[in-house]
């Protein structure tokens, strides 16, 4: 097993290429079982649950030919299987997203009920609520959703209690291919599930709403897609994660390859602690504070402040001015990197959902544990301004999601070593 060792106090410099989007990646990766042609994917993130999600889809027989780390050609025309064992599905949660296009195309499917990071229940009730609503007959048996809709999926009304991207996403899918119109209601709006939507519009689905809460799909009644090459949005979760990198070093770093206006959130909240942002085309820069104010995040859906930026921002608030807080109210376990971060020294207090984290406290370089994918990262960023080194165990969490991480930290000038455990 990896593990990360870091040298902190290095300023940063330089530029760094952010990758495709994992989480556009992984639903676009799904929605290759509805189509019939053999379809191009670029800008794919070499991270591990894109590998991931590729395995599952050629254990069902979809036909894939890696032309680069980053691109790879997809055939779906046969496959032979519609079972996602839990072999592969226990690795990450998004497999859930072969539930819908599977059950759409075949009228029957198993999958596997998910794993991943533990950061909460993030339970699976509402695909199979949004899938029965569809005409779906769906029951839990030995740890597998059996679902079956042998006069296949029908348009409905889903009107989501929450909202959910996975959910959206996978009725997406199932109603691209259903009988009639599907209307979802109280939709994710996150630039991974309109990115999705376009895929699906250019392959032939009529679609409207995009962008909105509420969508409306008029399926093909089980005619299969024909999809166009299709390029992979850059992640603005990696992009935000750079950022709070020059920003907890205090340094001058360019973003290139980035979608500013999926940033908004971040680069606004960034400019509230004392940060010049600069934007111009595809590139974002971030320049050093003259001050570090404390700051107040409220985690939220899209637009919102991103959940997934909440630990990097936690991180970045130890080299702040005063008491900073954040109120985590999508996931009722995301605060096990505060453990972690107390062991390098960080001030953090919490009740209940909401972290108060005094700042201009000096970290100290100390043995950590990653324990998901983003907590991950935030320990990457206290590890840069901590004195003497710092180790990261399980780091096989990181490689869930950035790509090359080490490499593009030392390209900017960190000291980052990538290790074997003894």
């Amino acid at each position: 097993m990896d593990y990360l060792e870091i040298t902190g106090g290095q300023a940063l410099a330089g530029k760094v290429k952010i990758s495709g989007a994992k989480n556009a990646a992984l639903p676009i990766l799904a929605s290759a079982l509805l189509c019939e042609n053999l379809l191009k994917i670029s800008n794919l993130p070499d991270v591990a649950d894109v590998k991931t999600l590729a395995k599952l889809l050629e254990h069902l027989g979809s036909e894939i030919e890696w032309t680069s780390p980053n691109e790879m050609l997809i055939c779906s025309s046969r496959i032979i299987h519609t079972k996602a064992i839990y072999d592969i599905v226990r690795k990450m949660r998004a497999s859930i997203l072969v539930l819908g296009p599977l059950l759409a195309r075949f009228g029957k499917c198993e999958v596997s009920l998910p794993g991943g990071c533990a950061i909460g229940a993030r339970p699976v009730d509402l695909h199979i609520k949004a899938m029965e609503k569809m005409g779906a007959e769906i029951t839990i048996e030995g740890g597998y959703i059996v679902a079956r809709a042998p006069r296949g999926l029908k348009g409905s009304d889903i009107i989501f209690d929450k909202i959910t991207v996975t959910g959206t996403e996978n009725v997406l899918m199932a109603a691209a291919l259903a009988k009639g119109e599907t209307k979802i209601i109280n939709a994710a709006k996150e630039p991974e599930v309109i990115q999705l939507c376009e895929v699906l519009k250019q392959a032939g689905v009529e679609i409207t709403g995009i962008g909105s809460n509420e969508l409306c799909v008029r399926g093909s009644d089980g005619v299969l897609l024909r999809s166009e090459p299709i390029c992979v949005i850059p992640d603005r979760i990696e992009a935000g994660t750079y950022l709070c990198a020059g920003a907890i070093t205090n340094s001058h770093i360019s973003l290139q390859g980035v979608i500013p206006t999926h940033l908004e959130a971040i680069s606004s909240k960034l400019q509230e602690i004392g940060f010049h942002i600069h934007t111009q085309g595809d590139m974002l820069e971030i320049f050093p504070a003259n001050k570090r104010k404390a700051f107040e995040i409220i985690t939220t859906e899209y637009p919102g402040f991103p959940t997934d930026l909440q630990a990097q921002f936690m991180a970045l608030a130890t080299q702040c001015e005063g008491s900073s807080t954040i109120e985590e109210r999508l996931f009722e376990n995301r605060f096990m990197h505060v453990s972690e971060l107390q062991r390098l020294g960080a001030d953090i207090s919490l009740r209940g959902n909401v972290a108060k984290i005094t700042g201009r406290e000096k970290l100290f370089g100390a043995d950590v544990m990653a324990t998901d994918l983003r907590a991950s990262s935030a320990l990457v960023l206290a590890g840069l301004v901590a004195t003497g080194q710092t180790q990261i165990h399980r780091i096989y969490h990181l490689d869930r999601g950035y790509e090359r991480l080490e490499e593009k930290f030392c390209a900017l000038g960190a000291q980052i070593k990538r290790l074997r455990e003894k």
